[in-house]
C-alpha cells in the first residue's frame, strides 16, 4: 500500500477541482509511491502533530487545513511553516491537505455539521453552476454499454440519484469516404443506422474523464457528440441549509449549539425573539455566505471568523451564531477518518491527540 493509494481516494470523495481557487489541497509534502505504515488525521498540521505521527509511527498525515497556503521562499526553522515541513521531511512523513474540496462536497464537512446538529432536508446553501450536459448518438446495439462506461465514470448523478439518463429513438445515417474504417457499412455507400440519443449531466471537472470513457465504449470511428453548458445548480457548492425536526427557542437553541461544539462561548447577534426551524451552517469561516442564509429564510446562521461590522448586516433578519473556527470544523477528523476506515483495513488510521485550537479562552 502506497501514499498514493490513499490519496486517489480522497480524490475520488472530494477532488481537488472542488477546491477553491485561494486553496493549496493535495500532497503538500512527501512522495506518492511511500511505502505506507499508517495515517494520521488531524485539523491541523503543527510540530506537536508532527511528533504524535511519530510517536504513532504514522507516516502520512491527512489533514483538513493545508500547512503551505502562500508562497514560501525557503524550508529552514527561521519560520513555524519551515519548521514543520523540515521536520516532516527529516522522518520521511508525507502531508497530504483535503480542505475546501472537502467543504464543497454533499456529504463533506457541512453534512457532518448537519449530522451534529440533527438537521433534515439538507440542501447546499451556495450551489456551483458547474454541470454540463454531454448528448451522443450511439447505435441501438451498444446503447448500454455506452451508459454503463459513462455512469462508471460518474455521469448521471442528481442529487441523491444515480445512473440518470435520458434516451430517444431515431436514425441516423452517414457516407463513408475514403480513408474511412466504418463500425458499420462500406466506402461510398450512404449509410442508415437505427440510433438511440443519450442525454447524460456531470460536473466540468469529469470532462476529460467522460469522453475517455464514451469513446473506448463506442463502436464509431468517429463519435457524434454535444457538450452543452448548463445554468443549473450542481449538488456541489459553499455551506449548507436544513431544518430541525421541531422549532426551538433560540436562547435554547444556542445553549444547544455550545454543549454539542464544546464551545468556550458563542458569539451572536441581539435575539429576534423568534423559534429556530431552519438553519443554516457554513464550517470555517463563512461570513460571505450571511446573504444567501438569509434569502434562503434561515433562521440562524452558525459558523465563524465573523467581524465586528459583519454582525450589523443581519439587521434582524436572521441570528448570526460565531461558534468559533475549531469548534466548527473539529468533527472534520472523524469524518475523514470514517471515510478512510471504510476503505483501508489493512493499516493502520489514528485520530490526533493533540488539540489544535490556537484560541484560548478564561
Amino acid at each position: 500500500m502506497k501514499v498514493k493509494d490513499v490519496t486517489k481516494y480522497l480524490e475520488k470523495i472530494a477532488p481537488l477541482h472542488l477546491q477553491e481557487s485561494y486553496d493549496n489541497s493535495g500532497l503538500q509534502v512527501g512522495d506518492y509511491n511511500s511505502e505506507l505504515k499508517g495515517v494520521l488525521v488531524s485539523l491541523d498540521v503543527t510540530l506537536e502533530v508532527i511528533d504524535d505521527a511519530i510517536h504513532q509511527k504514522c507516516n502520512l498525515i491527512v489533514a483538513h487545513h493545508p500547512i503551505i497556503f502562500g508562497e514560501i521562499k525557503n524550508v529552514n526553522n527561521s519560520s513555524l511553516t519551515g519548521s514543520i515541513i523540515f521536520k516532516a521531511i527529516k522522518n520521511h512523513i508525507n502531508i497530504y491537505a483535503i480542505h475546501t474540496n472537502l467543504d464543497n462536497v454533499p456529504n463533506g464537512v457541512n453534512s457532518k455539521i448537519a449530522e451534529v446538529i440533527g438537521l433534515k432536508r439538507k440542501k447546499i446553501l451556495l450551489p456551483k453552476q458547474n454541470l454540463l450536459k454531454l448528448v451522443v448518438f450511439v447505435p441501438e446495439s451498444h446503447s448500454e454499454k455506452v451508459s454503463k462506461a459513462l455512469f462508471s465514470t460518474g455521469a448521471g448523478n442528481i442529487g441523491n440519484y444515480k445512473n440518470c439518463i435520458f434516451s430517444s429513438s431515431g436514425e441516423g445515417s452517414f457516407l463513408p469516404v475514403s480513408g474511412s474504417n466504418p463500425y458499420k457499412g462500406k466506402e461510398g455507400r450512404l449509410e442508415k443506422v437505427k440510433e438511440e440519443k443519450l442525454e447524460v449531466i456531470f460536473p466540468d471537472y469529469l470532462l476529460s474523464d467522460i469522453i475517455q470513457s464514451m469513446n473506448s465504449a463506442h463502436p464509431y470511428e468517429e463519435v457524434a457528440y454535444d457538450i452543452l453548458k448548463l445554468q443549473n445548480n450542481s449538488n456541489t457548492g459553499s455551506g449548507m441549509i436544513g431544518e430541525l425536526k421541531k422549532p426551538i427557542d433560540e436562547l435554547e437553541f444556542l445553549n444547544l449549539i455550545k454543549k454539542k461544539f464544546h464551545a468556550a462561548g458563542v458569539r451572536h447577534t441581539k435575539l429576534i425573539n423568534k423559534p429556530i426551524k431552519k438553519v443554516a451552517i457554513c464550517g470555517g469561516s463563512g461570513s460571505f455566505l450571511l446573504k444567501n442564509a438569509i434569502n434562503e429564510n434561515a433562521d440562524i446562521f452558525i459558523t465563524s471568523d465573523f467581524k465586528y461590522h459583519q454582525f450589523f448586516e443581519a439587521e434582524n433578519r436572521i441570528l448570526i451564531a460565531d461558534i468559533g473556527h475549531y469548534e466548527s470544523e473539529q468533527f472534520t477528523i472523524d469524518l475523514i477518518s470514517d471515510f478512510l476506515m471504510k476503505k483501508f483495513i489493512n493499516f493502520a488510521i489514528r485520530l490526533t491527540t493533540v488539540d489544535t485550537n490556537p484560541i484560548n479562552y478564561l
